[in-house]
């Protein structure tokens, strides 16, 4: 079996509860980007249950950091949750069972939490669809005619409730 990774996008969060949320859209989004739209119920679930997780068990007081992490590689998709805050193992989840996961502790402080989902049948890392990042956005290519990005409404209304959900002072 090929390991090698074909891609990788990460986030980085802060541990309060709004980084469930944060983490939901992230999966999704990421997910109809690269074109493994099928995969978001099970992506969420799984990364969605690790960060509340770690939420669940972090100080409000001494806030830590969280770090959502997707990869595909070979024949899955790699799910994973890196924290600096306990290296105690996430509760279990019934959905995750069906599925190899999985908890490395992080030198001194700290754990990944992973989940390995397989990609749909005859897909493979080699063949999914990515996107390539240039390292800057040309105003040309924004004007070029064409297909544009397919948003998802339920998303963007789910990411506007969100944001209105949170004032000012961040509560």
């Amino acid at each position: 079996m090929n390991s090698q990774t074909a891609q990788v996008e990460d986030l980085q969060l802060v541990t309060y509860p709004s980084a469930v949320n944060c983490t939901d859209f992230f999966i999704r989004f990421t997910l109809t980007e690269w074109a493994l739209r099928p995969l978001q119920d099970e992506a969420t679930h799984a990364a969605a249950h690790f960060v509340a997780d770690v939420v669940h068990r972090a100080n409000p007081r001494e806030p830590g950091f969280i770090t959502v992490r997707l990869q595909v590689r070979a024949d899955h998709l790699l799910v994973e949750v890196e924290d600096d805050q306990s290296t105690q193992p996430p509760a279990a989840s019934p959905r995750l069972a069906d599925l190899r996961t999985g908890v490395v502790a992080r030198g001194g402080r700290g754990k990944v939490a992973w989940c390995e989902i397989p990609l749909p049948n005859g897909v493979s890392a080699s063949r999914v669809a990515l996107p390539r990042r240039d390292g800057r956005r040309s105003l040309v290519q924004e004007q070029i005619p064409g297909d544009g990005p397919v948003v998802d409404p339920d998303l963007a209304q789910r990411v506007l409730t969100g944001l209105n959900r949170f004032s000012h002072d961040g509560s």
